[in-house]
This record gives C-alpha cells, sequence and structure tokens, in this order.
C-alpha cells in the first residue's frame, strides 16, 4: 500500500469513521450545475403542462429525481478536466457539461433502480415504486408494477434526451467522447445484469464491472470531456487515465463496502441490498476466495431472494473475518494514492492541483 494522503489545507479533517465532507469547490460546481438543470426542467414543465397536466406528472418525477441529491462528481471531474486543460472557471459550456453527465446519470439510476427492484434511491421512493403506488391509488386497469416499471424506463429515456440537449454544443472530439462514455456504461450495466443472474464470484469479472459500470464513467471520462472543451484531448488524455481509473475503482470499491455496510439513514439505501441481489463485486469475490466450507455456505446465501436480516448480518461477518473487507481498503487506498502520484506529474496551477487531490480524498473516504 502507498503513502497515505491527508485532505489539502482548507479541507475538513478525516472524522474517526474516515470520512470526509465535499469539497468547497465541488459544492459551488454543483450549485452552478442545479440551477442549469433546474431552468431546463423548469421551462419543460411549463411546456408540456400546457398539453396536458398528466404529462407534468413524470416530468416532476424527474425533476424531483434530478434535484433530489447526489454527490455531483462527474460535473466537478468535468470541470477541473476543463481547467486543467486552460477552461475559464466561468465558461458556461462546463457547466452544460455537467449537467449533461448529470442527466445521463439520472437516466441509469432510473433504469437500474428497475432492473435491481430497489425500493428506494436518495432516500426516497424509487420512480417505479412511486408510479406503482399511483397506479394502485387510482385504481387504474392492468398490473401496477408493469405501470409503474413502464412509465421509470420512459423517465429515465427522457432524461437521456435531456442529457442529449444539454450536450448538443459539444466540440467534436467531446461528442466522439460522449457516445463512447455511453456505450461503455449500458455494457457496464450489461456485465453487471449478467454476473448478478451467474450468481459470478469470479474476482476478474467483477473488475471487469467496476471499470465499465463506473470507474470510467464517473471520473476518467468527464476528465476527457472536459479536456476536449478546452482543445487538449490528445494532450492530457493519458494523465487522465492514468489518474481516473484507478481513482474510479477506489470509488466504486467504496461503494461497494457502502452498499453492504453502510448507514441507511446517510446512504439513503437500504443495508444489504447488493448482498440481497447478488452484486457480482470485488468484495464478494475476495471474500469467497478466502472462505472455508462453513463460511462459503453463508455466501452461497448471497442473491437469494429470501434472505433475511440475519443472513445479511452473518454474510457481512464472514465478509470482516475473511479479510475481504481489509483487503478492499487496502485496495481503496493504493488506487487513490497512485491516482495522486499520476496527477502530480501534470504541470497545474496550485488551485487546480489541490483540487484534484481533495477530490481523490473525497470520493475514496466518502460515507455515502
Amino acid at each position: 500500500m502507498g503513502t497515505q494522503h491527508e485532505p489539502s489545507a482548507g479541507q475538513p479533517p478525516l472524522d474517526a469513521a474516515g470520512s470526509v465532507g465535499a469539497p468547497a469547490d465541488l459544492v459551488a460546481i454543483a450549485a452552478a450545475v442545479e440551477s442549469r438543470l433546474d431552468r431546463l426542467l423548469a421551462a419543460e414543465l411549463d411546456r408540456w403542462s400546457v398539453v396536458s397536466e398528466d404529462v407534468a406528472t413524470p416530468l416532476r418525477e424527474l425533476r424531483a429525481m434530478v434535484l433530489g441529491g447526489g454527490k455531483r462528481l462527474r460535473p466537478g471531474f468535468v470541470h477541473w478536466g476543463f481547467r486543467a486543460a486552460g477552461g475559464a472557471a466561468d465558461d458556461p459550456v462546463a457547466v452544460d457539461a455537467g449537467a449533461a453527465f448529470e442527466m445521463l446519470h439520472t437516466f441509469a439510476l432510473v433504469h437500474d433502480d428497475v432492473v435491481d427492484d430497489s425500493a428506494r434511491r436518495r432516500g426516497r421512493p424509487t420512480v417505479h415504486v412511486v408510479f406503482g403506488a399511483e397506479h394502485a391509488a387510482a385504481g387504474h386497469r392492468g398490473e401496477q408494477r408493469r405501470f409503474g416499471e413502464g412509465v421509470a424506463v420512459l423517465v429515465g429515456d427522457l432524461a437521456h434526451v435531456y442529457a442529449d440537449v444539454l450536450a448538443a454544443g459539444f466540440p467534436p472530439p467531446a461528442v466522439a467522447l460522449w457516445n463512447e462514455l455511453r456505450v461503455e456504461l449500458n455494457i457496464g450495466q450489461y456485465l453487471d445484469l449478467l454476473g448478478t443472474a451467474r450468481g459470478d464470484t469470479d474476482l476478474a469479472a467483477a473488475e471487469r464491472v467496476v471499470r465499465y459500470k463506473s470507474a470510467k464513467y464517473t471520473i476518467e471520462r468527464p476528465l476527457h470531456v472536459g479536456a476536449a472543451l478546452a482543445g487538449r484531448l490528445d494532450e492530457l488524455a493519458p494523465a487522465f487515465t492514468a489518474y481516473g481509473i484507478p481513482l474510479g475503482e477506489a470509488f466504486q470499491l467504496r461503494d461497494d463496502l457502502l452498499g453492504v455496510f453502510g448507514d441507511p439513514e446517510v446512504t439513503g439505501k437500504p443495508v444489504g441490498d447488493d448482498l440481497r441481489e447478488g452484486k457480482p463485486t470485488p468484495l464478494l469475490a475476495l471474500a469467497v476466495q478466502r472462505s472455508s466450507s462453513a463460511q462459503r455456505r453463508v455466501l452461497d446465501r448471497i442473491g437469494a431472494a429470501d434472505l433475511d436480516d440475519d443472513e445479511v448480518a452473518r454474510a457481512q461477518q464472514v465478509m470482516i473475518d475473511t479479510g475481504a473487507v481489509d483487503l478492499v481498503e487496502q485496495r481503496i487506498a493504493a488506487g487513490r494514492d497512485e491516482a495522486l502520484t499520476a496527477i502530480a506529474q501534470l504541470d497545474l496551477d496550485a488551485v487546480t492541483r489541490r483540487a484534484f487531490d481533495d477530490l481523490a480524498v473525497y470520493v475514496t473516504a466518502r460515507d455515502r
């Protein structure tokens, strides 16, 4: 494991649990992006409400989903990729790009919740649950579940369209990246779905899901898009990849730990959901590799539809006892340190360098 890095000056220190608050500049970037998203969706609500108040209902749910929380990491990495490439801090193109990533992320989350049959997201009912309940309350014909899931698919599709609207002004190199990252995201989602259905516990397969579903799309590609918007993609892409891939993988590994051990009051999702779904994570793969016969019997129950709270607790304990949790923590630290070493090779101004360092600490030490 590499050298431990502390938060930069001006950043809140790590707490006893190892968590750290969002960097102040990320909060400011998020505010600008949220304002842009709100303006877009408010205008769309006004436009479509004239057609029918019924149409306003899914748009309001989309607006609530988009503006109802989230870390806004992708806009942050777009912004600092753009700044590192010489872009101006107040250029609206970076705000539009950040908003496009947030819309794309919303599309992915809404569809992912349908695929996983998740009941809660960001502390509130998921979109398909909301519309399923509306169907039941109104006494509509047909199957409640199919209606809720059908509307959620359409809400996700709307988010995807609005993401493309926000990306419409990208220069050609950024458009090519935008198209590629959307393909990568869908490939990663498919690999995750397939691994869940198969009950995969292969480490290499789990790492492939991490890279394509999360690492590239969360950090590497937003940085690349930021550089492309400023016309310096070819020059900066190698360094951004060297920073973005290990940090993106560490980000997802932290997500995996939070999915199994996180506080539902903080994460906004029920604890143990990843175990009930049987997600093919490196955490699970490492636990299986290191388990005894008795421990393996506990882990073999992961993914069962009737997995109860006691079994979740036993699976959590096996992951601790096998050393899988410690190994994942070591991988997180190593990925963060690799990213920090890579970005240190770039000639950046002090403000931009600190932003890259602070983001690396934040995404690997967060608690939500």
